[in-house]
C-alpha cells in the first residue's frame, strides 16, 4: 500500500509505516537541511515546497496520508499560540489536502497540548473538519512506553478512515506496562524497555567539536554529544533517569537532552531549582545516537548534519518508530480485511518478519 508523507522530518513516522509494509511514494518538508538524511534512509526525494503551495493534483495517488503538523504552537512548553500562530495554521492545510485528495486513511500526530483546555475548542474544530471531509475519526493520547519505546513520551494520535469504507479505527492495545503482567483478556504485557536495554551496549561517546560542530569519521555513527553549561531552565527539574528506568522525553534541542544514566545524581534544592549532589560531579548529555536509539531508530539509520544541534533536532522532532509501527500495523491489518484486498498475504509476511 502506498502512502504520502507530509511534514516528514527525518522520517520516524515513515519508517514505522515502512516496517509495517507501506511504501512512501511522496514526501514533503520545507526544511531543506533534512533532504540528505531523509533521502539516504528512505530512498525517496523530499519535496521542499511549503504545504500551502501543494494542491491535491500535485500528489500521487495513495492509500493514505500521514504526517505530524508542527507542534510548537500547541505545546504546553511553548507560547500556546494554537491556530493563531502561523505554524498552528499549517494543521488546517493538512486537513485541506486530506479533504481534496480523499485517501482511504490519514494519520496525524501532535503534542498533548493540542487537547489542553486552552486549545480544546480548536482541536474539536479540527476533528469536525476531518469528519466533514468524509472520515470516521478516532483520536487518543498515547504513551510511547506502552508500545516498546524506552521513553516517557505522550502524544496525540489522530486516525481517520474514509466513511465509504465503513470502518472505525480502534487503537492497538499496549504491549508493555510498568510491570510484566497478563491482562484479563489473556494478553501478556512486557515490562517497559529500560535505558540499559536500549543503550547499555554502546561504547563511550565523543564530545562535539568546538562550537558544536560534528566529529568526522566517528567509530559509531552519530554517537557524539553536545557540551556546554546547563541553563537555569535545564536545572529547573531533574534530568537524570537510571539504567533501570525509561528515559525522559527526547526533545528537539541538544541543550535540553536528558543526562546519560552514568551521570552524577541530581537533587531538588528549592522550587524549580535542582543541583548535582557531588562536589565534583560527572555528567554528560545523551548522544545523538543514544537519543535515536531511545526513539527506536535502528543503528543503520544515519543522521547527516554539520552541527550536532541539528542531529538532536531531527531525532527529537521524530515520531518514535515503534509507536508509528504499532499504529501502521493495525491500519494495514484493517485494510487487508477489506474485500478484494491484495494486502493480506504481504501483511502476514511482514508481521512474521517482525515477531
Amino acid at each position: 500500500m502506498n502512502i504520502i508523507s507530509l511534514f516528514s522530518g527525518c522520517g520516524g513516522l515513515d519508517l514505522g509505516f515502512e516496517n509495517a509494509g507501506f511504501k512512501v511514494v511522496f514526501a514533503n518538508d520545507i526544511d531543506k537541511s533534512l533532504n540528505y538524511t531523509y533521502e539516504k534512509n528512505h530512498h525517496v526525494p523530499l519535496d521542499n515546497r511549503s504545504i500551502t503551495e501543494l494542491k491535491a493534483e500535485d500528489l500521487p495517488d495513495a492509500d493514505g496520508i500521514i504526517g505530524g503538523p508542527p507542534c510548537q504552537s500547541w505545546s504546553l512548553a511553548g507560547k500556546m499560540g494554537g491556530s493563531k500562530d502561523k505554524r498552528g495554521m499549517l494543521f488546517f492545510e493538512y486537513v485541506r489536502l486530506i479533504k481534496d485528495k480523499q485517501p482511504k486513511f490519514f494519520v496525524a500526530e501532535n503534542v498533548p497540548g493540542i487537547m489542553s483546555k486552552t486549545h480544546i475548542s480548536e482541536f474539536k474544530k479540527l476533528i469536525g473538519l476531518l469528519e466533514a471531509a468524509g472520515y470516521n475519526v478516532s483520536y487518543k493520547l498515547l504513551d510511547a512506553r506502552d508500545y516498546g519505546v524506552p521513553q516517557e513520551r505522550k502524544r496525540v494520535i489522530i486516525v481517520g478512515y474514509r466513511k465509504d469504507l465503513h470502518m472505525v479505527f480502534k487503537f492497538p492495545p499496549p504491549t508493555h506496562s510498568k510491570e510484566s503482567v497478563m491482562t484479563i483478556d489473556g494478553r501478556f504485557l512486557s515490562k517497559y524497555v529500560t535505558l540499559k536495554e536500549a543503550i547499555g551496549d554502546l561504547p563511550d561517546a565523543l564530545p562535539a567539536q568546538p562550537k558544536g560542530k560534528a566529529n568526522e569519521n566517528l567509530p559509531f555513527p552519530n554517537h557524539e554529544y553536545m557540551v556546554g553549561s546547563f541553563s537555569p531552565i535545564y536545572m529547573s527539574r531533574n534530568r537524570l533517569r537510571g539504567w533501570d528506568e525509561c528515559s525522559y522525553t527526547i526533545q528537539a534541542g541538544g541543550r535540553h537532552a536528558p543526562l546519560h544514566p552514568s551521570s552524577s545524581p541530581m537533587c531538588k534544592i528549592s522550587k524549580d531549582k535542582w543541583a548535582f549532589l557531588e562536589k565534583d560531579p560527572k555528567y554528560r548529555r545523551l548522544s545523538v545516537r543514544e537519543a535515536a536509539r531511545i526513539q527506536t531508530f535502528p543503528d543503520n539509520f544515519i543522521f547527516y548534519y554539520k552541527n550536532v544541534a541539528d542531529g538532536y533536532k531531527m531525532v527529537g522532532n521524530a515520531v518514535p518508530v515503534k509507536l508509528a509501527e504499532a499504529i501502521a500495523r493495525k491500519i494495514y491489518l484493517d485494510l487487508s480485511k477489506m474485500p478484494h484486498s491484495k494486502a493480506s498475504v504481504y501483511y502476514y509476511s511482514v508481521a512474521e518478519k517482525h515477531e
